[in-house]
Parts: C-alpha cells; structure tokens; sequence
C-alpha cells in the first residue's frame, strides 16, 4: 500500500508541475491571470486535504495537499519571481490572503440563516465552513510570509551557489518549507488534534518534494531557454485574444498624435491624416475646407492671468469647436493658440458660413477670467480654389489669418 502511494504521489507532483509550468510558460500569450487564478483555485482543494486527507507512505503519514499542492505552489511563486518580478509575485499571494478574509467573513454571516433540509440526506456543515476558513487563513498568513523568505533567501543564496539554479531553489525550498510545516502543524494540532506522526512525515515528505520540484524547475528554465521551435507572435487564437488585441490596436491608434493639453489630434497627426482626407475627396470629386483658428490676444491672458488660465482657455476653445464638429470634420491643435479644423465636402461658401459659426460660437461661451469674450479669428482655405496638397491650403489659409488679425481680429476670411 504504501509503494502504491508514492507512486501515485509522484505522478500527483508531475501532473501539477507540468500543468503550472505550461500555463506559466504561455503567461504572455494567455495573460497571468490564468496562472494567479489556478493558483487561487487550488487553495480550498489544498487546505481541505490537509486538514483531512491522510496517505501512509514508508517513512510516514503525509497529506498530499501539504507536501505535493502546498509545496508546489511556494516553489510556483518562486519560480513566478524568476520569471518575472516582485511586483506581479505579490498579486497572487495579496489576492489569496483578501479571499480568505472574505470567506471568513461570509461565513460569519451565514451561520446566522435559518437552513432547511432541500435535498434529501444533506445538511450544511457550517462548522466544516468555519474551520477551513481558519485554517485558510492561517495558511495564507503562511505562504505570505514563506513567499518573502523563500524570495530574499533565493537571492542570499545566488551569493553561495553562484552557478546552481538547482541548488538555490533546494536550499531555499527545504528552508522555508520546514518553518511552513512547523506553522501549519501547530494549527492542525491545535484544531484537529494531529498527531506528532503527521509533523515528522510531512517534512520528510515536503523535503522530498523540494528536491524533486528544484530539479524539475531548473530542468525547466534551462530548456525554456532554448527554442528549437518557432513560435508564432500571434496569440492563442481564441475570442479574448482576437478581442483584446483589437482594442489595444484601436486605443493605440487613437491616443497616438493626441495633443496633451487639450486632447485633440496633434500637429504630427494632421500631416499624417490630412493627404489622405484629400486625396479622398479629390477621388470622389468632392472639395475639402481648412480653417486656421487662432485666439485673439492670447498673449495678453497668459500676461495678466497666468499660463494656467490660458491653459484654461484653449481647453475650452478645443472643448466649444468639437461640440459643432461635423461627423467627418477634424480637429487638430496646430501649435500655440493655433487649431486646424478639416472638413470634408464642403465648399468654399459653406466652409466660409461653418467657419463664421464657429467664432460665434466662441465669442458667445468662453470667457476669460475677468469676464471678457475670448474671441478668435480665422482663415479659411478650399480645394476647388487654392489647391489640392496640404501645404498650398495651409499657405491660402494662413495668408487669410493675417489677413483677419490685420484688420481687427474677430473675424473671418475666406477665399
């Protein structure tokens, strides 16, 4: 029987070796998530087959959710540090220790329902609850403090075994694994009344499984370097995959060129966006308006009210011309107080009338601090007559904005 056991322990500690490894080997194409999460699963099947769960092997009694799960998932964590870095080892150790406080808690509640006996033969066992929350607990608080200690004694002993992977994780893992089996049996005694028998041969048993997980890990990391197959780029091909590349794609696309202060498309966008807005129209014979919009005096607000209220005042300007943006129309920030608006199929006399609403617009909404309107003037370029690239508009257009600051600012001139 007890041959039979260890054979069957062995392949319990191979079977979640290999299936941790893998999903932690396939972090960036799954996400971490899927690793912390399997690690959090396991917890309630660990801590309950510690509690009650007993095998005989040669040298002793053990628990496999001791010394294969609980064992398995320190020498995880470490190997999750290895692999990656203290900040994202914390997530799952954290987030194990705020689920056990909850089921704790919860379980406070409940005891306090009134049960009815639904199913046949069934009652609930709130003690049971009760004692595995506990129990939970204290092991969290464990692996809490033997993932900081298995942690900071794997970098002491970098100092020592300079050249053995191997030997760091098994000096570290017999270390820590031995004060957890004094930590963790001293709560069953005191719960359960486990005998001194479940101490001695759960060490050994952890021991063992230090030994074997060090070998397997640094079996690991030495062929995990070595990649005699291509791997794709693509990730897994599943819908969160396809899903969330897109997003990430879509998001990035649109924060690039954004101007910091008021949000709108920056100068760099406006060259990369405004040939292809032309040639557009220019194939489907359609014109294209550019309006140059510049804050009159915007110097004297910077001046007398300080740069944080002229910050103010161009947020507005950019938040007041998007609100009678068209569906097609444009907004960049150019430089200064200068906006660029585009607009597609538009005229030259329809883009002198949607340029003109625009000022009032302006002038009747923003103020400065003193109460005064903010007013602005702007020049106004088209297609059909100053040309068909983006200089030749942006040339016509500010010739039209001198032209409107010349001859008294707060107004409009169009070709």
């Amino acid at each position: 029987m007890g041959t039979e056991n260890l054979i069957l322990l062995l392949i319990e500690a191979g079977f979640y070796f290999v299936f941790m490894v893998a999903i932690l080997h396939m972090r960036h194409q799954l996400g971490i998530g899927v690793f912390v999460a399997a690690l959090g699963v396991m917890h309630f099947l660990e801590t309950y087959l510690a509690a009650v769960f007993y095998i005989e092997l040669p040298f002793g009694v053990i628990s496999p959710g001791s010394s294969v799960l609980f064992s398995g998932k320190l020498m995880m964590i470490l190997l999750l540090y290895v692999k990656e870095d203290a900040a994202v080892v914390r997530a799952p150790i954290y987030g194990l220790l705020a689920g056990n406080f909850l089921t704790v808690g919860l379980s406070f509640f409940l005891r306090h329902h009134q049960t009815i006996g639904a199913v046949p033969g069934r009652v609930a066992d709130l003690a049971f609850i009760d004692e595995m929350g506990w129990l939970m607990l204290w092991g969290t608080m464990l692996l809490y403090v033997d993932s900081l200690a298995i942690i900071l004694l794997y970098e002491r002993l970098g100092r020592v075994f300079r050249k053995s992977t191997t030997m760091r994780f098994f000096v570290a893992g017999v270390v820590v694994l031995t004060f957890d089996q004094i930590g963790f049996y001293a709560a069953l005694n005191f719960l359960n009344g486990a005998p001194i028998a479940v101490f001695w041969g759960g060490w050994i048993a952890k021991m063992m499984a230090a030994c074997a997980y060090a070998v397997l890990i640094s079996v690991y990391l030495y062929y995990s370097r070595i990649s005699a197959i291509p791997v794709s780029p693509r990730p897994i091909s599943d819908i969160f995959a396809d899903l969330t590349f897109r997003e990430r794609y879509e998001d990035l696309l649109d924060r690039s060129g954004r101007d910091a202060l008021t949000g709108v498309y920056d100068r760099s966008r406006l060259e990369f966006e405004a040939p292809r807005m032309l040639s557009s129209m220019m194939a489907a014979g359609k014109p294209m308006a550019l309006m140059i919009v510049d804050a009159d005096h915007f110097k004297d607000i910077n001046d007398h009210f300080g740069h944080l209220a002229g910050d103010s005042v161009l947020k507005d300007l950019a938040g007041r011309l998007q609100t009678v943006m068209r569906s097609g129309d444009r907004l960049f920030r150019f430089g200064g107080e200068e906006f660029v608006v585009i607009c597609e199929d538009l005229g030259p006399e329809a883009g002198r009338a949607h340029a003109e609403a625009l000022r009032a617009l302006v002038e009747a909404d923003i103020r400065r601090p003193d109460g005064v309107a903010v007013t602005v003037s702007i020049g106004v370029a088209n297609s059909y007559t100053d040309g068909t690239t983006l200089n030749a508009l942006l040339s016509a257009a500010d010739t039209r904005l001198y032209a409107a600051k010349s001859a008294g600012r707060n107004r409009v001139v169009a070709g």
